[in-house]
């Protein structure tokens, strides 16, 4: 019996030593989830403590009062800033803080609350039309990529580079600089490009926009789109403005009565009014090109707007050559005599002549030959002859 009793205990010692490990990995496995849950928890915490911040953030935006915007006429002596708001035009007087004080002058734009304070100095705030004419990337053309315009090239860089560059030189000489330059001249004779090689050899800002960029429906759009041209082209000084087919907006003005014609004349007249505030030795210059200056209002073309007129001819026999030596320098040429197509190509434009390289180009490909031939430039010259060149020119 003794036998019996003492076989029963060691029965439940080895049952109490088999559940053991059981019931250990059973609390360590809860112990894992709990802690789980607590990682869980924490980041639905953090998350909840962004969402109450982020709307506690909306929540003062909203109980704020909102500001006005204002554009500061002028500071007076006594300290008062006398101000006109945006709108509705009303004009008053109002104070601003020691630190704002420094940052204020006329014309800049700053935010005023329900009191009239200055809380804050805006700057200028340009259109976005007018901030994308700003070239951020100048263009890779040079001078010497212009063939057969030296003197015009030089006249250019005399009114537009050297009041930049060597203002120094006019001083000492005592002569006014020209206050803008018009290219004109028939259609493809490098009147823009000569502009692209003032903006890449120029260290200036270049802004470049074209005249029909300035017509608009509503009133007072373009007058305004023009006004805030110059404010940018002041603000970033020194900078050139070119106004490319200046014609749609500067054509001689009617009577004809319609809206259109009256919007485009207050264009005009605003682009005459910013044209006479700069001083001609200023940090701004103004260049033009058109193909019409017959369309053009003689009160545009009067001294003190644009002084120097500059033609941009038709290429003579020697530009010729140049502007073909220049757009086939790249090309592998088999016995092209050069001087035969420049005879070939009497009356062409230079936009022309690079057509009839790049057609000669294109033949050569089509036969996929490794060089381009004379015959390919003759046929070529008669391509783009029967399809561009014409004698009858619309320009005087």
């Amino acid at each position: 019996m003794f036998e019996d009793y003492r076989y029963k205990i060691d029965m439940e010692e080895t049952s109490v030593n088999n559940t053991a490990p059981s019931t250990e990995l059973k609390y360590q496995i809860q112990f894992n989830e709990f802690e789980a849950s607590l990682l869980e928890m924490k980041v639905k915490v953090d998350e909840l403590i962004k969402e109450n911040a982020q709307l506690k953030r909306e929540n003062n935006q909203l109980k704020r009062m909102p500001l006005f915007v204002a554009v500061i006429v002028d500071i007076l002596d006594n300290g008062e800033i006398y101000l006109r708001q945006q709108g509705n035009n009303q004009e008053y007087l109002t104070t601003a803080t020691e630190e704002l004080r420094p940052l204020l002058k006329p014309g800049a734009k700053v935010a005023v609350n329900n009191a009239l304070s200055i809380v804050k100095v805006i700057g200028n705030i340009y259109d976005s039309r007018i901030r994308v004419m700003e070239l951020e990337i100048k263009p890779d053309t040079s001078y010497a990529q212009i063939g057969g315009l030296t003197d015009v090239i030089k006249e250019v860089r005399e009114a537009v580079e050297y009041p930049l560059t060597k203002p120094e030189i006019f001083e000492r000489i005592g002569v006014e600089p020209p206050k803008g330059i018009l290219l004109y001249g028939p259609p493809g004779t490098g009147k823009t490009l000569i502009a692209k090689a003032v903006a890449h050899e120029a260290k200036a800002t270049f802004i470049r926009m074209s005249g029909s960029e300035l017509v608009h429906k509503f009133i007072g759009e373009g007058a305004g789109l023009v006004r805030e041209l110059f404010m940018l082209a002041r603000e970033r000084a020194p900078a050139i403005v070119f106004i490319d087919e200046i014609d749609a907006v500067g054509s001689t003005r009617t009577h004809d009565g319609t809206s259109g014609s009256a919007e485009v004349q207050r264009t005009l007249m605003q682009l005459l009014a910013e044209m006479d505030g700069f001083d001609n030795r200023g940090n701004v210059r103004i260049m033009a090109a058109t193909n019409r200056p017959d369309m053009l209002d003689p009160a545009l073309l009067r001294p003190g707007r644009f002084d120097r007129l500059i033609e941009i001819p038709l290429p003579d026999k020697d530009a010729r050559l140049q502007i073909l030596k220049i757009h086939s320098r790249r090309m592998h040429l088999a016995s092209v005599n050069l001087e035969e197509i420049v005879g070939m190509t009497e009356n062409a434009t230079g936009a022309e002549l690079e057509a009839v390289c790049r057609e000669a180009g294109m033949m050569a490909v089509r036969r996929e030959a490794a060089f381009v031939e004379m015959a390919d430039f003759t046929d070529a010259v008669h391509k783009v002859k029967n399809e561009i060149i014409t004698d009858n020119r619309m320009y005087t």
